[in-house]
């Protein structure tokens, strides 16, 4: 599975952003699809998780209730929509993928087998 992450950039704090994930190659298996974000200096850390049916979503703590995480399957794409962003969200991010079907959305980056190139979200005061 291939992943290409777009809509990263500038914003101002209270604004808002959408991310979109493309998947390409094994799309017709379960796949589970995620973000991650990486600030300068810090780890990777889970942001969103959603399951292949999108029934079942997981948040990162730091941005429940701002951030949500949505697919469509018929474009193999994911979205990340970003909202009230502060300036601790700037980060690259990261889609991720994972060959499964289940609805348990698991935050550890080992759980993850893919990887997108990551696209800089910057959100100035």
């Amino acid at each position: 599975v291939q992943l290409q992450a777009s809509g990263g950039g500038l914003a101002q704090a209270g604004g808002s952003l959408r991310l979109s994930c493309a998947a390409s190659g094994r799309t017709g298996m379960s796949v589970m699809m995620g973000w991650f974000r990486q600030a300068p200096g810090k780890e990777r850390d889970f942001v969103a998780g959603i399951s292949f049916t999108g029934g079942s979503t997981t948040y990162g703590d730091s941005v429940k209730g701002r951030f949500t995480i949505s697919r469509d399957n018929a474009k193999n794409t994911v979205y990340l929509q970003m909202n009230s962003l502060k300036p601790e969200d700037t980060a690259v991010y990261y889609c991720a993928a994972r060959s499964s079907s289940s609805h348990l959305v698991l935050a550890g980056r080992k759980y993850w087998n893919y990887w997108g190139q990551g696209t800089q979200v910057t959100v100035s005061s």
